[in-house]
């Protein structure tokens, strides 16, 4: 028989060594937490594989290649690859201009009111070059201003938040593998 001293049998399991009502509500949470943070390492390095991207060994082979996969008869202008150092790290990164592409006889087939598909490519001290953005805009202009190489990016009036008038140009920075945004227009 439990005497009124006595915690119940299903305390006991789950309480510290002594069995101290108070000694339990300090144990429980500890437990709680070392169990939710043992779920938490187990699943946190799955996310962060899923989430990292491949390096390319170069940008222009790796498109080249995929737009020879899905296309029957691939050819590339001139202009498909700008190889230029696009976040002023002294390494040349590259852009790709999906509009320089004629797929099955169709020139850029992914263009549409808004713009052509671009690739932006950064090359990474490791070596290999990792893609940081892809926009669909008109084109661009890479000009200095202040001391640092920007893009002028030419878009739609709706990414300036208009509905009509005079297209949106973007100007943005490339800080290491991130694109910041300097003002739209």
């Amino acid at each position: 028989m439990a005497t009124d001293n006595a915690p119940p049998r299903k305390m006991e399991r789950l309480c510290a060594p002594g069995g101290e009502p108070q000694s339990c509500r300090r144990f429980l949470p500890v437990k709680f937490l070392a169990r939710l943070l043992l779920c938490l390492l187990f699943v946190m390095p799955a996310s962060v594989t899923f989430s990292q991207q491949q390096l390319v060994s170069d940008p222009e082979i790796y498109e080249k290649d995929h737009f020879r996969k899905v296309c029957d008869k691939a050819e590339f202008d001139d202009n498909y690859v700008t190889r230029l150092d696009i976040n002023n790290d002294g390494l040349v990164d590259a852009v790709v201009n999906e509009g320089a592409l004629t797929c099955d006889g169709k020139h850029g087939p992914d263009c549409d009111a808004d713009g052509c598909p671009y690739n932006f490519y950064v090359q990474v001290k490791e070596g290999g070059y990792l893609m940081i953005a892809t926009a669909k805009i008109y084109g661009y202009d890479f000009i200095q201003r202040f001391g640092n190489k920007v893009f002028v990016l030419k878009m739609p009036p709706h990414f300036c938040d208009r509905t009509d008038g005079p297209q949106c140009e973007m100007t943005v920075r490339v800080r290491g593998v991130m694109f910041v945004t300097i003002f739209k227009k």
